[in-house]
């Protein structure tokens, strides 16, 4: 009678034993994984890069020649060589003007007039010129002559690329077409009425 009482109080310490070890172990793993960052990503992630800082203002007063070419300036993005990217957006206070952004740098450049028929817009005190042409625009450092980056296209040098490259196919079918083999009908027919003629009964020859 004795033991029969006596082995369930020893299974009932024992179960109790139990419950006291995995509630501490439970515990345990709860302040350890409190302990561990929630988010390893954003622990590991690095702090957000700081805004380009925008350029010194220049004040000077831009001609009327300066105002006219702003005109001709393509704005927004124009996708360059190496997977780089220009981009130019008129001041928002100061016509005639534009922030033109490269990677981290932005400059503030005005346009110059040119004799060549080519858009320059220039930064002086950056010695820095970005140059728009039909085909490409390119940005370049003036003070070591050299070429910051190329190959540049807006979207309308983009389309106007295509045209161009249209009406070349279109010009070169049609002149195969009319020369057939690369004399012209004008031509031959000019030859022909500008020929002397050889007198019946001469020879050519002396």
């Amino acid at each position: 009678m004795q033991s029969s009482i006596t082995r369930p109080s020893s299974l009932f310490k024992f179960a109790l034993l139990l419950a006291v070890s995995a509630a501490g172990s439970n515990a345990w793993s709860a302040a350890v994984e409190n302990s561990k960052p929630k988010n390893r990503l954003a622990a590991k992630a690095k702090p957000p890069a700081a805004a380009p800082a925008m350029p010194e203002e220049d004040n000077t007063p831009l001609s009327e020649e300066q105002i006219a070419a702003a005109s001709s300036v393509h704005h927004g993005d124009a996708d360059c060589e190496f997977k780089s990217k220009v981009t130019v957006t008129p001041h928002p206070e100061k016509p005639g003007r534009f922030h033109v952004q490269f990677g981290k740098m932005i400059y503030n450049m005005a346009p110059e007039p040119t004799t060549t028929g080519a858009v320059r817009l220039e930064d002086k005190k950056a010695g820095v010129v970005w140059l728009q042409i039909p085909a490409k625009s390119m940005l370049m450092n003036t003070k070591v002559g050299q070429r910051i980056v190329d190959s540049c296209m807006n979207a309308i040098q983009v389309s106007e690329a295509q045209s161009a490259a249209l009406a070349s196919a279109q010009a070169e079918a049609n002149g195969q077409q009319d020369s057939g083999i690369g004399i012209t009908p004008d031509a031959a027919t000019a030859a022909a009425n500008t020929a002397v003629p050889v007198r019946p009964g001469k020879s050519s020859k002396k």
